[in-house]
């Protein structure tokens, strides 16, 4: 089963909690603070293996969770960091917010990796916060969360050249017989259901792959048929062989399959409209071809560079395999990624994030108070509310992001119900 575009859910593990302890040795009397940090939640991270082809491995399970930090210790021993959990993908996946589609990373070497879903940092232990106005801090926090997030991962296969054209003009039997290869070959249209991939060696021992990819229709650009899942794939090929049936086995005429493919190529990418191409003139050994093929010429003019061929009777391959391997040589440094520029192509984007400080403010039905905003539902989760001194330090830590001031010009008044997730405090003044 050839699986090209998948949604699934990570999270990322939260970090270890920190914990509050104290020395206790018998020659030691005033041993002070000893409580370790929490070690750090495991990343989820993707990386590139050039052995898989598609993203099957993630259509069955959608769901990815990643280990939490182990707590820390007395004695000032820190919790164990947790591995990261690696996720292997082929080459050619992209890896987009499904929420925003914004692209994470565009993954397509082997070994090449990207962090997706970074794990929480360790909660500090109580020795962290020893200090000369306060050598025995009674309070620790808790481990960061880690993050999670839906992702959308999409695969654009890497191949060298990509065959394109109307269904039944042969694709899939050129395939076959140039590698090794073994495409479904049907006398109907569609055969060719998923991409199938082939390397060729020409007999000078030059070699490529080669991919057979489902036949389009017009209006594919914008989704009519096999419409994007073909389209995606073709973006990744340095050169297109672009074949047309000149036996006109459907009635079609030859011209104007070349314009609509064309077109189709331009609207769904204009850089795909400018992409080395080679024009295949297939089924030549049919009845009239060659009446057609002249008439063709006329049409398109005699600067496109044609090359006769039937796949039937082997006519030509090897001309066309040479031509084709010339064509990648003197296009080894193509730019034939397609992504906008501002995402970073082939690369893994990790951008500048802002301060998280900001929040607001709502009411429920109920008349209470609603505080939200990342920073402060971070800090929530990580004071430990077992212990006064780590309440106490949380109320400082509000007042300080002006949360206090904001409640009060919202008209909070001494009693009121003020929630953060799923945590109710009265508002004192």
């Amino acid at each position: 089963m050839f699986v090209d575009q998948v949604k699934i859910n990570l999270k990322a593990g939260d970090g270890g909690n920190g914990i509050v302890a104290y020395r206790r040795e018998k020659y030691v009397p005033m041993g002070g603070p000893a409580g370790g940090d929490g070690g750090k939640g495991a990343s989820v991270v993707f990386e590139v293996d050039e052995g898989l082809r598609t993203l099957l491995d993630f259509r069955f399970q959608r769901m990815f969770k990643a280990e939490k930090g182990e707590n820390g210790q007395s004695s000032n021993m820190h919790g164990r960091g947790a591995k990261d959990l690696i996720l292997k993908v082929p080459p050619g996946t992209i890896v987009k917010n499904a929420e925003t589609e914004e692209v994470i990373a565009d993954l397509v070497m082997h070994g090449q990796q990207a962090v997706v879903a970074k794990g929480g940092r360790g909660g500090r232990g109580n020795s962290r916060f020893a200090s000369a106005s306060n050598p025995a801090p009674e309070f620790s926090e808790n481990g960061e969360p880690g993050e999670e997030l839906e992702v959308v991962l999409e695969l654009k296969l890497m191949a060298d050249v990509g065959l394109v054209g109307f269904p039944s003009v042969g694709k899939s039997t050129l395939l076959s017989i140039v590698s090794k290869a073994k495409p479904k070959i049907g006398a109907y249209h569609f055969t060719t259901i998923k991409p199938n991939l082939g390397v060729v060696q020409t007999k000078d021992n030059r070699s490529f792959v080669m991919a057979d990819l489902p036949g389009l229709i017009e209006g594919a650009s914008e989704g009519v048929g096999l419409g994007h899942q073909f389209l995606r794939h073709v973006e990744r090929t340095r050169v297109i062989i672009h074949i047309i049936d000149m036996g006109r086995t459907d009635g079609r005429d030859p011209y104007e399959d070349y314009v609509t493919i064309n077109k189709e190529l331009k609207q769904y990418n204009e850089k795909l409209a400018k992409r080395p191409q080679i024009v295949v003139a297939n089924k030549m050994d049919m009845f009239g071809a060659d009446d057609n093929l002249e008439l063709f010429k006329e049409e398109v003019g005699h600067d496109i560079e044609i090359i006769e061929l039937s796949a039937a009777t082997y006519q030509n391959i090897d001309t066309l395999l040479y031509r084709v391997a010339d064509l990648l040589d003197a296009t080894k440094d193509i730019d034939y990624d397609l992504q906008e520029e501002e995402t970073g192509v082939h690369r893994v984007m990790y951008k500048h994030e802002k301060s998280a400080d900001h929040f607001e403010i709502t009411r429920d039905d109920d008349g209470a108070y609603v505080v939200s905003g990342n920073s402060i539902e971070r800090m929530f989760k990580m004071t430990d509310f077992t212990r006064d001194a780590a309440v106490r330090r949380f109320a400082r830590q509000m007042r300080t992001m002006g949360i206090d001031d904001a409640l009060r010009a919202r008209g909070a008044k001494n009693g009121d119900i003020v929630r953060i997730l799923r945590g109710e405090f009265e508002f004192v003044e």
